[in-house]
């Protein structure tokens, strides 16, 4: 049945992401031909349609970072205090600085002492030295490891000047030479760095004051990473979520806002004149700030929010794995329904949607993408991932990753009751439990693999990317069915007495209750 045909017909009725299939389509190009780009805000692109869900056993630096290079993005969890989140945040933008627009300086007359201490506090082992120590006056030289490494105790209270390569002695790169029409050029500049066989090139201005700085590890990160998602100068993006109680957000709007590149306001109900408020507040006094309204699950709550100046909506109420806001206030909504809800009034506005919750592996996202949504976002999939911020244990050999949900006692113990209304509560009821999930490794192993399995479910529907996706949906042309108990079944592994290989990636203890013994 066409997709607006299905869901007029079953009105009133709430399905999960498993209570529907999508039937296939004619396919008349390669899997090579796909691409998944497609937008989390009005001005923010991902290459990789996945998005971390901004909780305190899932997003912090390490998992924003690593994610961000496969072309995803972060979101950095707020059970912190403004500083900390800040610190979070500068981190992910340092790890990939493209430009280095405010490097560690020092100047002729400090000690090789103080380089080392550089490369042992902040991992940077080229400091370019200028003339008074300050990062944007005249440009005097580049101190590298290579001028220190192996200098004894007594060498290292030398003055940086007898030790450092002159600028006379540097390719340098003039910053006007490169720059027109608003844009730096930066293949040229990186050709330039390649030519010059140095670990870093200083980009100066007519005057010799330093601008910026590039560096070959920069580089190599580049070329490692083609689907990274940076800005303009190449720097790493990075999000944070901000709670909705109004002089909190402020206070954390102010320390985040001129480094982060958007902010997710945080909130399990967000259809509220708090968050319409705060959304105007932000809007007005950081119109550069791209921001995610949410969560909701109603066309009426994304349309308040989009009029509100969201330039993204975040779906979802109480269908994540650790989340019981279903359980406890009989409130919510059963996810493939809210997502499809939701993108009406949201392709209408031409707003990204996230689709928050209740994706266990690439055939949910699959079916979120079906039902209108623009990128995931995921809790329990990066939680059990070895860059995840949650404690390690080992329960009868089997190694785990804690995940908890922010509605927890533990996690509102921290600062997340806030995303509640529970902070001010004399009985203050979890809607969230605490758990663990196995571990799976490395991101970089696991979200090629999930991204691999949306791509071959694109190519059976025959679809190459998000466009001729969005066109089919608002044209009726995608088709869905209803899948009965059987089919649910029939559709998984069965009738096997174990499984020795190539089980699915989200393929759990739990499936082999439904298998057939022999």
């Amino acid at each position: 049945m066409r997709i607006h045909d299905f869901f007029q017909k079953f009105e009133g009725e709430s399905f999960t992401y498993n209570d529907l299939i999508c039937l296939p389509d004619f396919i008349n190009f390669s899997m090579e031909e796909i691409n998944l780009t497609s937008k989390i805000t009005r001005e923010i692109t991902l290459r990789t349609p996945i998005v971390s869900s901004p909780m305190d056993t899932v997003t912090e630096a390490e998992l924003a970072i690593v994610l961000a290079l496969q072309g995803g993005l972060g979101i950095i969890h707020y059970n912190m205090l403004p500083q900390e989140q800040l610190d979070q945040v500068l981190k992910v933008k340092k790890f990939k600085n493209g430009f280095i627009s405010d490097p560690l300086t020092l100047s002729p007359n400090n000690t090789i002492q103080d380089v080392v201490h550089i490369k042992k506090e902040y991992g940077y082992s080229i400091v370019p030295i200028t003339e008074d120590g300050k990062p944007h006056s005249k440009f005097l030289g580049l101190v590298t490891k290579y001028d220190y490494s192996t200098l004894s105790l007594e060498d290292l209270e030398k003055p940086i000047w007898e030790r450092m390569i002159p600028v006379e002695r540097l390719s340098t790169v003039v910053f006007e030479e490169f720059y027109s029409e608003g844009y730096f050029d930066l293949v040229k500049a990186n050709n330039r760095l390649l030519d010059s066989h140095q670990a870093a090139l200083p980009i100066i201005d007519q005057l010799g004051n330093l601008r910026y700085l590039m560096t070959r590890s920069d580089l190599q990160k580049h070329q490692n990473y083609p689907l990274a998602t940076t800005n303009s100068s190449q720097v790493l993006r990075v999000g944070a979520a901000i709670e909705t109680w109004h002089d909190k957000a402020i206070e954390r709007l102010a320390a985040l806002e001129k480094h982060v590149d958007l902010v997710v306001f945080d909130t399990s109900q967000g259809h509220s004149s708090y968050l319409v408020d705060l959304i105007k507040f932000t809007k007005s006094k950081y119109p550069h700030l791209q921001i995610i309204g949410g969560n909701v699950v109603s066309s009426d709550a994304c349309e308040a929010l989009i009029k509100a100046g969201a330039d993204g909506i975040r779906v979802g109420m109480g269908s994540g794995s650790i989340c019981t806001t279903q359980e406890v206030g009989g409130v919510g909504r059963a996810q493939a329904s809210a997502v499809y809800n939701c993108a009406q009034i949201c392709k209408r506005k031409s707003i990204p949607l996230i689709a928050d919750g209740g994706i266990t592996g690439s055939s949910d996202m699959v079916k979120a993408f079906i039902l209108g949504a623009d990128s995931v976002m995921l809790g329990s999939l990066l939680a059990s991932t070895s860059e995840a911020p949650g404690k390690c244990q080992i329960k009868n050999g089997i190694l785990l990753k804690e995940y908890r949900g922010m509605g927890s006692s533990k996690a509102m113990q921290k600062g997340s009751s806030f995303r509640y209304s529970t902070q001010h509560a004399t009985i203050k009821i979890p809607e969230g439990v605490c758990g663990a999930v196995p571990s799976k490794g490395s991101i970089s192993e696991w979200v090629p693999c999930l991204i691999q399995g949306v791509k071959q479910g694109f190519h059976k529907l025959g679809y190459k990317n998000f466009s001729e996706l969005r066109c089919a949906f608002l044209d009726n042309k995608l088709m869905l069915e209803k899948r009965s108990d059987g089919a649910k079944k029939e559709g998984s592994v069965h009738s096997l007495y174990e499984i020795t290989q190539d089980a699915p990636p989200t393929f759990s203890k739990s499936h082999y209750e439904d298998l057939i013994n022999v």
